[in-house]
């Protein structure tokens, strides 16, 4: 009997032993709880939020970009606008965007394309061309062609640095193609995002015309460095439809249910660091501008009053302007903080601006101006249109936008005046996108009174005009960053980018 047990318990490890060799037992190593692919819409949507809260931010707009824009200044902890940028800030955001949501963005682009779904793609490419633009304005010389493919049998894991005008040539015929190709689809049966879509909720004539207009953006950019390109790229942007009025600007309304709010808000709930800068709010004030009382609070030394703080103070000296100048506008905070009550909870929703209908229309104004583009209409009329979109974008009033245009320092002038004119509303209706209003300002000089702080520290000793690399490229990717950086100029905040003329 144990003889016959025994063979009974043999032959049943024999037939096991058969079985494992016809299986492959690394099956056994994949979780059921933990999928290594998504849907294509739970992709889109993470992706496009986890992007928008980095680079509207406090880590990128209240640490570096709106600082250099001379939108913000910092109150405590003035490090950054002093122009020094932790490390850690530098290598996460360069890092987070290629692990993250330029990785699941192309997901979403592989997915619709391998099922023809065009109205799945042609968003994703948008928005993937959007993050690449925010990056190579923020960096110049990025890797781009060889990115997101280390997970393709033999393509590089240490990509190249693209030269920056390879970059956007790139993304204008990314930009290009996508459009086409959601116009194509709109008549089909491709029903697209839906709701998984934060921005538009699937509605791809609407995603035709930000693609448009974000390649007007980045022509008009090049306007210096390529004028032919700049000038052939916007005539072809204008003619397949642009943003048009506010109810189709490109912004992502915030759940504010306290895991997703406006990213302001919730810096601003556990932090007093910040104050609208003394550059815009001269500015504003002079010209009696009626979003003034929108973009900032009246000071808590005097009620009456509007202050700017001047960036670039040392911690010693701007400690007596801790009360005197004017905090953020209270449709930027949550309502209760730890340093007293703000606003409204209404704060946590406030919207953060991708593209918008006021940008559009100076993109207009100066391709006017400059006489390229084709466009149709005056100068005058694009640059008041931008103006009167701006004030009603922030709650302001027509009457209130006719009375701020009948003003003699507002007032279009056309020429050189009109050119400058131009620049300064629009980096004005830029406010709280640091990003787009510094690279505005680099681009085009405007205002002339973004001037270095007293207290700069010696390696930055004028405003930023890029950012520098991150340190965990020189331990990962150091030949190809060694290559950007003979290319490009040296590794410091004073190299120009490529279109920065």
């Amino acid at each position: 009997m144990k003889v016959a047990r025994l063979s009974v318990a043999m032959l049943g490890l024999a037939a096991v032993s058969a079985t494992a060799c016809k299986t492959d037992l690394t099956d056994l190593n994949v979780s059921p709880n933990n999928p290594s692919s998504a849907p294509a819409q739970a992709l889109f949507t993470s992706a496009t939020r986890s992007t928008i809260q980095t680079w509207t931010g406090g880590g990128t707009t209240l640490s570096m970009t709106s600082l250099w824009a001379q939108h913000i200044a910092q109150v405590q902890y003035v490090e950054e606008d002093r122009g020094r940028i932790r490390p850690t800030t530098v290598s996460g955001l360069f890092t987070g965007q290629y692990i993250g949501p330029l990785e699941d963005l192309q997901k979403v682009i592989d997915a619709g394309t391998t099922s023809g779904l065009k109205n799945t793609s042609g968003p994703a490419k948008v928005m993937q061309s959007w993050i690449y633009q925010n990056m190579t304005d923020l960096w110049g010389d990025i890797p781009y062609s060889e990115a997101l493919k280390g997970d393709i049998p033999g393509s590089p894991i240490k990509p190249k640095y693209d030269p920056q005008k390879d970059i956007y040539y790139g993304l204008l015929k990314t930009l290009t193609d996508a459009s086409a190709e959601m116009k194509g689809g709109l008549s089909g049966a491709d029903g697209g995002l839906g709701n998984a879509d934060p921005i538009y909720k699937g509605d791809v004539a609407k995603w035709v015309k930000f693609s448009n207009s974000l390649r007007a953006r980045m022509a008009l950019r090049l306007v210096k460095a390529d004028p032919a390109k700049a000038a052939t790229e916007l005539a072809a942007a204008f003619s397949g439809g642009l943003i048009s009025s506010n109810a189709e600007n490109a912004r992502l309304v915030w759940p504010g249910d306290g895991l997703y709010d406006n990213q302001w808000a919730t810096n601003f709930a556990t932090r007093d660091d910040h104050r609208v800068a003394k550059t815009l709010l001269d500015t504003m004030n002079a010209l009696a501008d009626p979003r003034v009382k929108v973009f900032a609070q009246p000071t808590k030394a005097d009620p009456t009053k509007y202050t700017g703080l001047q960036n670039g103070l040392t911690n010693a000296t701007v400690t007596p302007f801790f009360n005197t100048t004017s905090r953020v506008g209270a449709i930027f905070y949550p309502g209760a903080t730890v340093y007293g009550t703000f606003g409204t909870s209404a704060g946590k929703q406030t919207p953060s601006n991708l593209l918008t209908y006021a940008e559009v229309e100076f993109i207009l104004a100066e391709a006017v101006n400059r006489g390229i583009g084709g466009v149709t209409g005056t100068a005058a009329s694009h640059y008041n249109a931008g103006v009167t979109a701006s004030i009603a974008q922030w709650g302001g009033t027509a009457a209130e936008a006719a009375a701020y245009l009948a003003q003699p320092g507002v007032a279009y002038a056309g020429g050189a005046t009109g050119l400058q004119q131009i620049g300064l509303q629009k980096w004005i209706a830029l406010f709280n996108q640091g990003q787009e209003a510094w690279s505005e300002w680099r681009r085009t000089g405007n205002p002339a009174s973004i001037k270095p702080g007293p207290s700069m520290y010696p390696e930055v000793p004028q405003v930023p005009r890029r950012l520098l690399y991150s340190g965990d490229e020189q331990t990962v990717n150091a030949v190809a960053l060694a290559d950007a950086i003979t290319r490009q100029g040296p590794n410091t905040y004073l190299t120009r980018v490529w279109w920065d003329k």
